[in-house]
C-alpha cells in the first residue's frame, strides 16, 4: 500500500479554518507558515502531511484510538494499525540509512496520534532492528528484510524483574557449548525473568536478549546481545524452553503489550550472538577488537543512548500537544472583564501567561535540542558502524551518553510537570485571576475575590461573592468560582499546564470525568509518565551525567589535558576558575532579552555546583570511606547537588543551542524577534528555578537580581501573548490527530465541547 504523494500538488501548510481564533492569529507579529518552513523545512512538512492524511483517511485509524476498549481489544487493534503503517511503506529500507530524519518525524507523527502505536512501531523497527544492524555483522543482515516485511516481530530484552539500572548485574546467562557450536540461554530463577519488555507480551516472535556470556572453563565476558526466537511466527506459540507472557494492564500505553520471559536451557546457534563488540570462535575462544573492557561494555549498550535520545523527542511531542490544547483554549475562553464591557480571553490575564507561555518556549527550545541530539547520535552510530575505535569516537560516546541521560530526564520531567493532574479544588485565589487559575481552597474571609485586568486609565476591579463550605471542607461552585469553572471544569481534578482546561467531577465522585477524557490531557499524562522511568530512571541517569562532569574536573589540573569534547558542550569548563570569580552585574530587563546574561549565569551555576559536588565527595573519601560508601553517604545532599548539577548543565546546553540557532545570520528577519523572545524566556524561566543557589553561592546579591529575572519573564510573556496562537499553529498537528474538542484549530470551543460530550456513551442515562 503506497502512502499519499508528497509531491508539489500537496498543499504543505493549509490555512486554519476561520473562527473565534482568527482574531488572535491576526495579532501575530510574524507569519506562522514562514516559521514552520524555517524550523522544519519543506521535505519534513510534506512528509508529515502524507502521514497525517493517511491516518485520517484510513477507517482503521478512526476514533476512538483505543483507550475506551478492553486491554485485549486495544492491543489487537494496535497491532493491526502497526501492520498498516508498514504497508504504507513510509520508511522504505533504504531510507532508514539514507534519510534518518524520516525515522524521527514518523515516530513523532505516530505519537501525536497514539503513543501505544508509536512505541510499538519504534520498538520493533528501531530498537530491535537497529540494534541488530548496529551491534551485529553481515551474518545478521538476513533479519533486516524480515523486520520490514513483518515476517518476524521484535522486542528488546535487557531489564529483568530484579535488575534494571544496574545492567552489569543482569543474571540471564549464555554458556557456550563448543561441541554443538551453540549458546545455552538460561534464567537461573524467576527474579532473572526479562520484564517490562514492550511487544513481548503478545506479539513479539524474536528478541534482542542481553545475557552474561560464558566461554568453556567458566570465564564470564560480561553482557552481550543475542538474537533469540521466542515464539513461532505462524502460531505465536512459545518456543521450547521459553515461558513468555503479558504483564497486564498499566497506567498508560495499554495498547502496547509489555511482557516477561524466562529461559530454560534454550539453545541458539553461535551465529546469533551480535558480534560487533565481541565474538566466540567455533572452538570457544573469546575475541574482541576492543582492548578496554569498559569501552566494549559501553559500545554494546550504545542502543540505550539511542533510546534515550528518542524519549527526549517523545516528551517534547507530548509538550507540543498539551501546549496546543492549553493555548487555543485560553485564547478563546472568555471570563470577566471591565464593567459593562465584553469579557476578555483568559490568556489576557498575567497569571495565565505566566503559567503557560514558559512551557511554549520550553517546547521550542527542547524541540531544537531533540533534533540536534538526534544528529549527534547519528554521527556516533556512523562511527560505530565504521568500527571507529579512536579516542575521539570514545569521547563522543561519553558525551552523548551524558547528554542523552540528562536530556531524557529534563524533557520527560518538563512534560510531566506540565501535564500533572493535581487533586485540588477550583476556586479563585484572593487578588488573583479568575478562569480556573487558582489552586488554593482558601478564600479571603469566605469571600472569593477575582481581580480583572485594568483598562487604560482605570484601576483593576475585584468581583466578590460569598463562599459556603461543603461538608468535605471544599468550596462548592458558587458566584465567581462557578463562573471560573463552568462548562469545562467542575471542582476536583486540574491539569497544571492547562489549569484553565480542567474538567472534573464533583468532589464526592473522586474520579476523572468524561470531559477530561475527551480533551485528552489525562491520557497524555499517563502516556508520558513511563518516559521518566524506562530506559533508566531519571534520578539514576542524572548521576551518570554528573559523574561525567566530575570526571572532567578530575582530569583537569596542572599539566592535565584541556577540557574539551567533540560536541563542545563542556569546553567552557576550561575557564572554570575564572567563571567562578564572576558576579551578576545587575543588567536591566532589556539586557536580558537576548539570553546572554542568563547564559553567563548558567556557566557560573554549573561551575559552582561542580565545585561543591567535587569538594564534598572528596572530603567523604578522605575521611576513610570507600568510593561506594562515599557516594552512598552523599546521596541526599551531595547527590541532590549532583542532580541540580546535571539538570543545570543540560538546561544550559539546551538554552545555548537554541540561542545559537535563533541568532544565526540566516534567520529570516521577520522571525528574529519572536525567536529571540522564545529563547530568552526559556533561558530565564529555567534559570529562575535555581535562584536560591545563585544567591547562596554569591553570584546574586541584593534583591535587584531576583527582581530583574522575574520582571523580564513577565515582560517576555506579555510580548509573546499575541504570538501564542500563531506559535501553536506551527507545532500543532491537524485536528484529527490532536483529537481535543477544546484544542481544535477553529476555536469553536463551546460548540466542539458540547458536541463531544453529547456524543459520549450513555450520557443521557
Amino acid at each position: 500500500m503506497a502512502p499519499p504523494e508528497e509531491g508539489s500538488d500537496v498543499l504543505v501548510l493549509p490555512d486554519p479554518p476561520r473562527g473565534p481564533l482568527h482574531a488572535a492569529r491576526a495579532r501575530a507579529s510574524f507569519c506562522w507558515k514562514e516559521l514552520a518552513l524555517f524550523l522544519e523545512g519543506e521535505d519534513v512538512l510534506r512528509f508529515k502531511n502524507a502521514v497525517f492524511s493517511a491516518l485520517e483517511s484510513d477507517p482503521l485509524f478512526a476514533h476512538p484510538r483505543g483507550s475506551d476498549l478492553s486491554v485485549e481489544k486495544y492491543q489487537e487493534l494496535n497491532f493491526l494499525r502497526c501492520k498498516r503503517i508498514f504497508e504504507y511503506d513510509f520508511l522504505p529500507m533504504e531510507d532508514v540509512l539514507g534519510s534518518p530524519w524520516r525515522i524521527r518525524v514518523l515516530v513523532e507523527c505516530l505519537g501525536m496520534y497514539d503513543w501505544s502505536l508509536a512505541t510499538k512501531f519504534f520498538l520493533h523497527l528501531l530498537t530491535f532492528g537497529s540494534t541488530i544492524y548496529s551491534s551485529g555483522s553481515e551474518r545478521h543482515f538476513k533479519y533486516i528484510p524480515k523486520i520490514f516485511s513483518l515476517e518476524i516481530f521484535g522486542c528488546f530484552a535487557l531489564t529483568e524483574l530484579s535488575h534494571g539500572s544496574n545492567t552489569k548485574a543482569i543474571r540471564t546467562t549464555a554458556h557456550y557449548d563448543p561441541t554443538t557450536e551453540e549458546f545455552i540461554l538460561h534464567s537461573p530463577d524467576f527474579e532473572a525473568a526479562k520484564f517490562w519488555v514492550g511487544n513481548m507480551g503478545k506479539t513479539a516472535t524474536h528478541t534482542v536478549l542481553f545475557a552474561q556470556l560464558y566461554t568453556p572453563g567458566g570465564q564470564c565476558h560480561g553482557l552481550h546481545p543475542f538474537v533469540v526466537q521466542i515464539r513461532d511466527p505462524k502460531t505465536l506459540l512459545p518456543m521450547p524452553g521459553v515461558m513468555v507472557g503479558n504483564i497486564g494492564k498499566k497506567l498508560g500505553q495499554n495498547g502496547l503489550d509489555n511482557g516477561f520471559a524466562l529461559f530454560h536451557k534454550v539453545r541458539i546457534p553461535r551465529q546469533d550472538l551480535l558480534n560487533r563488540t565481541g565474538d566466540v570462535t567455533p572452538e570457544g575462544a573469546y575475541v574482541s577488537s576492543f582492548k578496554d573492557v569498559r569501552q566494549r561494555f559501553g559500545a554494546s549498550l550504545g542502543s540505550l543512548s539511542a533510546g534515550r535520545v528518542s524519549i527526549v523527542g517523545m516528551a517534547v511531542t507530548n509538550l507540543k500537544l498539551a501546549v496546543s490544547i492549553a493555548l487555543r483554549f485560553s485564547a478563546t475562553r472568555r471570563q470577566f472583564g471591565p464593567t459593562g464591557e465584553e469579557e476578555v480571553p483568559v490568556l489576557e490575564y498575567q497569571m495565565q501567561q505566566w503559567r503557560l507561555l514558559p512551557y511554549l518556549a520550553a517546547t521550542y527550545a527542547l524541540d531544537h535540542f531533540s533534533k540536534s541530539l538526534f544528529l549527534d547520535m547519528e554521527k556516533l552510530q556512523h562511527g560505530l558502524l565504521g568500527n571507529d575505535q579512536s579516542a575521539t569516537q570514545a569521547e563522543l560516546g561519553r558525551e552523548i551518553h551524558a547528554l542523552a541521560s540528562a536530556g531524557k530526564s529534563l524533557a520527560s520531567w518538563t512534560a510531566q510537570r506540565g501535564l500533572q493532574i493535581l487533586s485540588l479544588p477550583f476556586c479563585v485565589t484572593p487578588g488573583q485571576l479568575p478562569a480556573s487559575l487558582c489552586l488554593s481552597p482558601i478564600c479571603d474571609g469566605g469571600v472569593c475575590t477575582a481581580q480583572v485586568p485594568a483598562k487604560e486609565g482605570r484601576p483593576p476591579r475585584r468581583e466578590s461573592a460569598p463562599l459556603k463550605r461543603s461538608g468535605s471542607g471544599r468550596a462548592p461552585l458558587r458566584g465567581p468560582c462557578r463562573a471560573a469553572c463552568e462548562a469545562v471544569a467542575a471542582v476536583r481534578t486540574v491539569v497544571s499546564l492547562s489549569a484553565a482546561l480542567g474538567a472534573a467531577p464533583f468532589p464526592s465522585q473522586r474520579r476523572p470525568c468524561h470531559v477530561v477524557t475527551v480533551n485528552r490531557l489525562g491520557e497524555l499524562r499517563n502516556d508520558n509518565d513511563p518516559n521518566c522511568t524506562y530506559e533508566g530512571d531519571n534520578n539514576v541517569l542524572l548521576q551518570q551525567t554528573s559523574n561525567y562532569l566530575l570526571s572532567l574536573l578530575e582530569r583537569r589540573g596542572p599539566g592535565g589535558p584541556r577540557v574539551e569534547s567533540p560536541l563542545k558542550t563542556v569546553d567552557f569548563l576550561e575557564s572554570y576558575p575564572n567563571i567562578l570569580g564572576r558576579r551578576f552585574t545587575g543588567p536591566s530587563p532589556e539586557d536580558c532579552w537576548d539570553s546572554s546574561a542568563a547564559l553567563a549565569a548558567y556557566e557560573w551555576l554549573v561551575c559552582y555546583l561542580l565545585r561543591e559536588s567535587y569538594q564534598k565527595l572528596n572530603r567523604e573519601k578522605q575521611s576513610g570511606s570507600s568510593d561506594f560508601e562515599a557516594r552512598n553517604n552523599c546521596q541526599v545532599f551531595v547527590w541532590g547537588r549532583h542532580r541540580s548539577l546535571a539538570l543545570a548543565f543540560l538546561e544550559f546546553t539546551v538554552a545555548r543551542r537554541f540561542h545559537e540557532h535563533t541568532h544565526q545570520p540566516h534567520v529570516p528577519p521577520p522571525l528574529r524577534a519572536v525567536l529571540g523572545r522564545l529563547s530568552a524566556l526559556y533561558t530565564l524561566w529555567s534559570l529562575s528555578q535555581h535562584t536560591a543557589l545563585l544567591y547562596r553561592g554569591g553570584y546574586f546579591s541584593g534583591e535587584q537580581a531576583g527582581k530583574v529575572i522575574e520582571n523580564t519573564i513577565l515582560a517576555l510573556c506579555a510580548q509573546l501573548k499575541d504570538d501564542a496562537v500563531a506559535l501553536v499553529d506551527v507545532i500543532a498537528p491537524p485536528d484529527f490527530i490532536l483529537d481535543s474538542p477544546i484544542g481544535r484549530a477553529d476555536g469553536e470551543l463551546y460548540k466542539n465541547l458540547w458536541t463531544a460530550v453529547l456524543q459520549g456513551s450513555r450520557v443521557l442515562e
